[in-house]
């Protein structure tokens, strides 16, 4: 008989919280009808496999870094390398979360078969399909396998953790962690429990026998999060992908990155030979774009190191239900209503009785400041019926008394724009100071220190 005791315990599946009793809104996420039963059973040095730290306390100017240990595996998928901080690094432990069918699987075989073809042993346990199915999908994407890639069928931690001792593969790929359970711990897999003890497992596996480790966990469709959330403190990398089901862009967003920036951003377009990546963003988004349309703004975003062109639409009607409603896609709805506030005060517009409505093209989510003046611009050009030049982008950030705040990298916003042929950028004048990168440009640039001037510009 073993000797641990089993005890219940009252787990939230967002934050991964615990109480020993059942609670209606969890203190720490504020997230309500969150908690779920679990048994709990501690697991001993036996279970874990006896893996361990055994390094002893060395001096921090002692440490010296070998050639092989500041190498990075390059996959070869450019947009995947740029979000990992350029390229996986070895020991590493990287999650990607998503929405199911969003392509989460499909980047991870396809960066695996890159791999491989460099020659980098590679084990792929798929948990949720046979390796005849695994093989299928493989070839439906086009992707050339090597003897160096193995593939194996499994859900059990113990035999997972036996085949990762004798192979010792550099990359290893777990598809997905909701499948994946530990004997000792009585609870179904998927669980809270389950989830996070294997993760912790493999974890410590990886960052002991300098393996790099890629784990794919699920997001629910009720929004009940069983892994990404409770394993984010755990991993060094949290990928997620964003898109909509009926677009075909996606979208990899880096949310932590022990080992890069956290703002690197990477586009891809699903096709039915997998996922592509999108070189030239900006072409993707405004492709389609309207001409001679009020509420229209071309907006130059950064994220991370990368710029590019989005478009922002407005849509203003009269409300007739006596209750306004402002709706935001792709955008901070809070900040919307910051923004409609200024125009309200201080540049006199009769918004207080309007439906607002806010779209990024594309099902991007932006997250810069600089994009303030462009959904001031869409809202005050769609309340006026006042077109914006299709040649004209727009970008600064708007402050509480309708100031236009400089912002960063401009350089990179401005060139830009350039390369995709527009003649006019409204930006704030602070950043005319210095033209440190854009000295030559051909962009007639515009500055405003104000949003009562960047309508005047709106207006003629």
């Amino acid at each position: 008989m073993s000797s641990t005791k089993t005890k219940i315990m009252y787990i939230c599946q967002t934050c991964g919280a615990q109480s020993p009793r059942w609670v209606g809104k969890c203190p720490s996420c504020e997230g309500w009808n969150t908690y779920v039963e679990e048994t709990i059973t501690p697991i001993s040095k036996e279970g874990r496999g006896g893996v361990v730290f055994s390094d002893k306390p060395v001096k921090f100017s002692e440490i010296s870094m070998s050639a092989d240990k500041e190498k990075r595996f390059t996959t070869g998928i450019s947009e995947f390398d740029r979000v990992l901080g350029g390229g996986i690094v070895p020991s590493s432990v990287t999650l990607i979360g998503g929405d199911p069918g969003i392509g989460k699987s499909t980047i991870a075989l396809q960066a695996v078969c890159a791999l491989s073809r460099q020659g980098y042993k590679v084990l792929y346990v798929s948990g949720e399909e046979s390796v005849q199915q695994t093989k299928m999908r493989a070839e439906r994407l086009g992707a050339d396998t090597t003897d160096s890639l193995y593939i194996v069928n499994q859900v059990d931690l113990n035999a997972i953790k036996e085949y990762l001792t004798k192979m010792k593969p550099q990359i290893v790929v777990i598809d997905s962690i909701q499948v994946v359970y530990h004997p000792d711990i009585p609870s179904s897999p998927g669980s809270v429990s389950q989830v996070r003890e294997c993760a912790a497992i493999l974890t410590h596996l990886a960052k002991t026998t300098d393996m790099s480790l890629f784990i794919i966990g699920h997001v629910t469709k009720e929004g009940t999060i069983a892994g990404p959330r409770v394993l984010e403190h755990i991993v060094d990398t949290v990928l997620y992908f964003e898109g909509e089901r009926y677009n075909s862009h996606r979208v990899l967003r880096t949310i932590k990155n022990r080992f890069g920036s956290t703002n690197e951003l990477g586009v891809f377009e699903m096709t039915a030979g997998g996922l592509i990546e999108v070189v030239n963003p900006s072409e993707i988004f405004l492709a389609e774009r309207p001409t001679n349309t009020s509420g229209s703004v071309v907006v130059a975003i950064l994220e991370g190191t990368r710029p590019f062109l989005v478009e922002i639409q407005a849509l203003v009607s009269r409300s007739t239900f006596g209750v306004v409603r402002q709706k935001a896609q792709g955008f901070d709805p809070n900040r919307l209503a910051l923004l409609v506030a200024v125009l309200e005060k201080r540049m006199d517009l009769n918004l207080q009785d309007k439906d607002i409505f806010l779209n990024v093209v594309g099902g991007v989510k932006v997250m810069d400041p600089a994009a303030d003046l462009a959904v001031v611009l869409a809202v005050a050009s769609a309340l006026l019926d006042k077109p914006i030049s299709s040649q004209t982008v727009v970008f600064g950030e708007v402050g509480l008394s309708a100031e236009v705040r400089s912002i960063s990298q401009v350089s990179l916003r401005i060139n830009e724009a350039e390369k995709l042929g527009f003649k006019n950028c409204i930006l704030p004048k602070n950043n005319l100071k210095t033209k440190v990168g854009f000295e030559k440009t051909r962009v007639n640039l515009i500055g405003v220190e104000n949003v009562r001037e960047a309508l005047d510009e709106l207006q003629g």
